[in-house]
């Protein structure tokens, strides 16, 4: 029967759990107006630790904080009864809140206030409780007076010196040290275990060396407490000299008897321990032996958690942090020396005070929603789950129907007005309890809207835009989206609406621009927002800056050019390598680029622009790489030494990221130019060892120089010297000839050796020579020079020659065989018989008689003719007579030849020498022949200028050579219209005219001149010029406006004018003449005023009768004063006009302004006035 039941409940909870309908909680939003209309139930925010020790000397603070609406009410139990707060004086809660504060100035003993405490606040809808507080007072006990006997121990043996503090609350930390404070070394022979004990695995003679006091320090009270020191008597054997101790032979030769291990903590071979989940698990094995055991762990049945074990006290203690129950088992430490090993096995437990796993939280419900509570802990072993309302234990709160409790879950149907409470949930087991509250909160208010008012949003076009619209209401609202306040609801397609309220757009285009509102409904009412959304072309970059190279030095400039929305103001900042640019004095931006002069190694880096807009960003980078001359090469080292050659290896230095292309290798010797570096060869950049060759003889050093595409580095610092060896020249004489500088000698002379040819010491050279085809024996001569003067030789007469340098080290080659030639001499004939025929007006052929080549004592170079023009034939033109040069090399019996360039027209004169290479011979016969006219040269000059718009002048001189007698000019023209050209037209003229007047029928025509001189042989050389277009017109000396029609009637129209405004302004004047002045205010009156019969003046003179005199005027109507302005004829000469615009005050005094307001008129004295009147 008793089964049936049980199973009748169990299938009726199942079937409840699955027609359950749980309405999701509502959540209340942190808005402060919510907060603050919004009823709640007290919730704990802040409270004491549970276990809570108090230092005695201070005053006792115990903490609850709670938050509701209304403001809660605190109350305090005490060891589970009510604590009567206004019966302690020494009690006080702090206003607005649950705290106490407990003060003992008055006296008092904090250990009165030991013992358990909760706190309790409420308010009209509930009770929240803290946990509950154990309050214990901080104790640092004295540490009991004894009296310590000498330990008197063997040398080798075990020793644990006790520390046994004084228990205190909390525990005290512990330490040892000797008399004078210094801390008692430790290692793994002496060491302090757990407990605070001291343990020797094994004792030394030298431990008696000192004494050994253990100190507890109490966290609390800041005091450190001392145990009376031990003093330790070791027994040695054999005698012990301490000045003998040697950390590697401790026992030195004394002998010490050996153990095997032994286990001082724990003892036996296995012990249990007791641990709670995420607490730390110690675990210590310390052992005695002599040597002085090692400790090793493992786990049994498997591995040791690597991340969270750690090995301390020099490996006897294993530490485990934050314990789970996958640490439980069997620990097994080891020790062991080379007299045996020791086990001892440590059973581990796990147990687990309550944790949570499903904490139970506040709910905030709607009338007639669904609910529950949810209240799941774990532990070991399991907790035990209790239920308390408003603090008290479920079963004995008031009944609700609409609430049954399950177990660890609290299930709420239907909930109703006024059913709000503070629900606890305790769960305990023997390690500890957790406390948690959580309220039911039942809510109604009507929807309300908590985003700004009538927002406006801009979005970037073809984004995906979301439009918040915040609300709350309870129950939860129902919200609809509307645009322009048209149409159905928004959702689906383009738009998507989510359970906050928020509008998606997937893609924002420019007909989504409009007003969007959005409403929340619910039983209770009905509240709307409304957000105006605008869509925007998105900034972009549209020359983003580009990678770059810049040698240091250079400029360097990155564009970043930006459009954007038109309404939306772009700005664009510049970062060097992710942090903010300072431009400085030096760099330079402006509004698309940035530029940097003068680059260094500091700029490298990436660049990046960043344009912004209020609703969006962009950003674009590029590096800038600073190129700079290699550093120069470093440790430069000579290897492989030989006769003439040597290795040379250097280490490149840092290119500064352009790549080294050569090495440039120069040397310098002290011998011939010491000081002075020369280039030796050029290798590529990708050597850096090398084999020189050299020259004998020279004491070297060299230095490297790198080269890349910014240019060449810094020399390198110079390698060693290194000096070659001598030997005999390699190198032959260069430049070997001979010649004479007298008729009777011949020079023999050569370029001398380089200094890098010399090889040796001591150089000289042998020269040879004989006469060629001679069959004569060599002469020969060793000197030092680089001449050598044979004398005593016939004329011009042929010699073989030869040289050979040599040294102290031997000969070297000798030169091949070279011709020479001795001193030449006069040549004793002259050519005979000069002679011309075929003369034109610019060529003549010559002909002459030759002479013997004998004669000409010395190597034949060539006829020479002597040429000069003696005057023309053109009357008046004056020629210059400076005589020209022209060769002729032949050797033929008849010899001719032709003379060029000659000036038409003109008279000339020539004569003929024979010439060798240093003298000519006596002249021939002088030869006068006259050319034939020409056609002449260009003129001068040609000009173009423009007299009018229809007419062109030209104008030219005659030609400065005219080849002839002039006959007259011939001008072509033709008209210029881009590449079109019209036909030709011709003029001639005489040889006197030098102008021309062209008549232009089209004066935006171009025309094109060819002007040229003539005499009887036919026309000259053209001077072609082009005449500019009328609308750039460079040319025109003067324009005739005066002779223009229509200046003409300009002048015309202004003259009738004139006529006429004079007219009027007679008219004006016979007929305006009085003023009545009677009402007026008298005036003093000058002596030409006179009086009229009808009592007003005349204000006329004999000034009126004169003829009126010009005056210009502006079209303003302002007078233009000049020397007979109508100015002058006022007395004060402060004329000014009337509202009719005529003039006043030319003839009076000035006057004030009520006296000239009557006046209706005054005289036309101008043209000006009389234009006003008219009008």
């Amino acid at each position: 029967m008793l089964w049936q039941d049980k199973h009748a409940a169990l299938t009726f909870m199942s079937l409840l759990l699955l027609l359950w309908q749980e309405a999701a909680p509502i959540e209340v939003p942190e808005d402060p107006k919510i907060q603050q209309d919004l009823k709640q139930p007290p919730t704990i925010m802040k409270q004491s630790v549970k276990n809570y020790i108090v230092d005695p000397r201070d005053n006792i603070i115990i903490e609850c904080e709670a938050k509701g609406n209304p403001v809660p009410t605190f109350s305090w139990r005490r060891n589970g009864k009510f604590f009567n707060i206004g019966k302690d004086p020494r009690v006080t809660m702090r206003k607005r809140s649950g705290t106490l504060e407990i003060g003992f100035r008055s006296g008092g003993r904090p250990e009165d206030y030991e013992g358990e405490y909760q706190c309790f606040a409420t308010n009209d809808f509930g009770v929240s409780l803290s946990n509950k507080i154990l309050l214990r007072v901080s104790k640092a006990p004295l540490w009991p007076k004894e009296v310590l006997e000498p330990v008197s121990v063997t040398e080798g043996s075990a020793l644990v010196l006790p520390c046994n503090p004084p228990p205190g609350l909390p525990p005290p930390f512990t330490f040892w040290m000797d008399s004078n404070m210094s801390p008692i070394p430790q290692d793994k022979r002496v060491s302090m275990g757990l407990n605070g004990d001291l343990y020797f695995s094994n004792v030394l003679a030298q431990d008696a060396n000192t004494d050994y006091s253990c100190k507890a320090r109490f966290l609390f009270t800041h005091t450190i407490q001392e145990k009376n020191p031990y003093k330790l008597k070791v027994q040695t054997k054999e005698p012990y000299n301490d000045t003998s101790y040697n950390a590697s032979e401790p026992h030195g030769d004394r002998k010490v008897a050996e153990s095997t291990p032994t286990f001082l903590s724990p003892s036996g071979s296995e012990s249990s321990k007791m641990v709670l989940r995420d607490e730390q698990l110690l675990l210590e094995c310390i052992a005695a032996g002599l040597p002085t055991p090692i400790i090793k762990w493992f786990k049994k049945g498997g591995e040791l958690p690597g991340q969270k074990v750690k090995f301390e006290n020099f490996n006897k203690t294993l530490k485990i942090v934050s314990v789970s129950e996958e640490d439980a088992g069997e620990y097994v430490c080891m020790a062991n020396n080379h007299l045996g090993t020791i086990r001892h096995s440590i059973f581990v437990q796990v147990k687990a005070a309550p944790y949570w796993l499903h904490k139970p939280s506040d709910q905030v419900l709607a009338p007639e929603e669904n609910g529950r509570l949810v209240c799941r802990a774990n532990g070991n072993p399991k907790p035990r789950i209790e239920w308390l309302v408003n603090g008290q234990p479920i079963e004995s709160s008031p009944t609700n129907p609409n609430r049954q409790v399950h177990g660890d879950t609290i299930m709420f149907h239907s909930v109703q007005i006024g059913s709000s409470a503070v629900y606890q949930c305790n769960a305990s087991n023997e390690h500890g309890y957790l406390l948690a509250n959580a309220f039911v909160n039942v809510l109604d208010l009507p929807p309300r809207m908590l985003g700004p008012k009538n927002q406006l949003i801009k979005v970037i076009k073809n984004n995906r835009t979301f439009l918040d619209c915040p609300f709350f209401g309870s129950p939860l609202p129902e919200l609809r989206w509307f645009k322009n306040g048209q149409g159905s609801g928004l959702d689906g397609g383009q738009y998507r609406v989510y359970i906050n309220g928020t509008l998606e757009i997937k893609r924002a285009r420019a007909e989504d621009e409009g007003t969007y509102t959005c409403v929340a409904s619910s039983i209770l009412g009905k509240a709307e927002n409304q957000v105006r959304l605008e869509v925007k072309e998105p900034t972009r970059i549209i020359q983003a800056p580009e990678h770059q190279s810049a040698t240091r030095g250079s400029a360097a400039r990155f564009t970043c050019r930006v459009t954007s929305d038109p309404s939306l103001p772009v700005s664009v900042t510049w970062m060097k390598d992710d942090k903010p640019l300072y431009l400085g004095w030096r760099l330079k931006k402006d509004d698309e680029s940035l530029s940097i002069p003068n680059v260094n190694e500091g700029d490298e880096g990436t660049y990046t622009c960043t344009a912004k807009s209020e609703i969006d960003q962009l950003s674009a980078s590029a590096r800038l790489t600073v190129l700079a001359r290699p550093d120069p090469p470093m440790d430069l080292d000579l290897s492989d030494p030989a006769a003439r050659s040597v290795r040379l290896t250097w280490i490149p230095g840092k290119d500064h990221r352009s790549p080294i292309t050569e090495f440039l290798v120069q040397f310098e010797e002290d011998r011939w130019e010491p000081g002075r570096w020369q280039n030796l060869s050029s290798y590529p950049g990708d050597l850096n060892s090398v084999i020189l060759q050299l020259a004998p003889f020279v004491n070297y050093q060299f230095r490297v120089i790198a080269i890349n595409s910014v240019g060449q580095s810094d020399p390198s610092r110079p390698s060693p010297r290194y000096k070659t060896t001598g030997a005999a020249p390699d190198a032959i004489p260069k430049g070997l000839r001979g010649w004479g500088s007298r008729k009777d000698n011949m020079e023999i002379t050569w370029e001398p050796l380089l200094d890098l040819e010399r090889n040796g010491p001591n150089l000289h050279y042998v020269v040879w020579w004989r006469r060629k085809d001679a069959e004569e024996e060599w002469n020969n001569v060793t000197t030092v020079g680089t001449k050598h003067v044979v004398h005593n030789t016939e004329i011009y007469v042929p010699y073989e020659i030869k040289i050979q340098a040599r040294n102290e080290f031997g000969a070297g080659p000798e030169s091949n065989l070279v011709i020479g030639y001795s001193g030449e001499d006069k040549p004793t004939d002259a050519p005979t018989d000069l002679r011309v025929s075929k003369v034109d007006s610019t060529k003549a052929i010559l002909h002459w008689t030759p002479v013997d080549l004998n004669s000409v004592q010395g190597e034949f170079k060539e006829y020479r003719l002597y040429y000069w023009r003696e005057s023309s034939q053109v009357p008046g033109l004056v020629v210059s007579k400076e005589k020209k040069v022209k060769g002729f090399f032949t050797t033929m019996v008849k010899p001719s030849g032709m003379l060029s360039d000659l000036a038409p027209y003109s008279n000339y004169k020539m004569f003929m020498v024979v010439a060798n290479n240093r003298f000519e011979s006596q002249p021939s016969n002088t030869v006068a022949f006259t050319t034939k006219e020409g056609v002449p040269d260009a003129p001068r000059f040609f000009k173009i200028n423009r007299r009018s718009l229809d007419t062109i002048h030209l104008e030219w001189a005659k030609p400065l050579e005219p080849n002839g007698i002039l006959t007259g000019y011939q001008l072509k023209y033709q008209t210029v219209n881009g590449s079109k050209v019209g036909p030709f037209q011709l003029e001639t003229f005489f040889p006197n005219v030098t102008e021309f007047f062209l008549r232009v029928p089209d004066r935006s025509s171009r025309y094109k001149f060819f002007l040229s001189a003539l005499t009887q042989v036919g026309k000259g050389e053209d001077y072609a010029e082009e005449s500019p277009h009328f609308t750039n017109e460079a040319y025109i000396d003067q324009v005739d406006i005066a002779t223009q029609g229509w200046f003409i009637g300009l002048m015309c129209a202004i003259a009738l004018i004139i006529l006429i405004l004079l007219i009027v302004c007679f008219i004006k004047r016979s007929r305006g003449g009085k003023y009545p002045v009677r009402d007026k205010k008298d005036l003093p009156l000058d002596a030409v005023d006179q009086k009229d019969q009808d009592g007003s003046f005349d204000y006329h003179s004999d000034e009126d009768n004169k003829p009126l005199q010009g005056s210009q005027t502006s079209l303003d109507g302002n007078v233009k004063e000049s020397d007979d302005s109508l100015v002058d004829y006022g007395e004060g000469g402060d004329g000014q006009f009337n509202e009719d615009g005529s003039f006043i005050g030319q003839y009076t005094v000035k006057k004030d302004k009520d006296e000239t307001e009557g006046n209706e008129s005054s005289e036309a004295t101008s043209p000006v006035n009389a234009i006003y009147s008219l009008a």
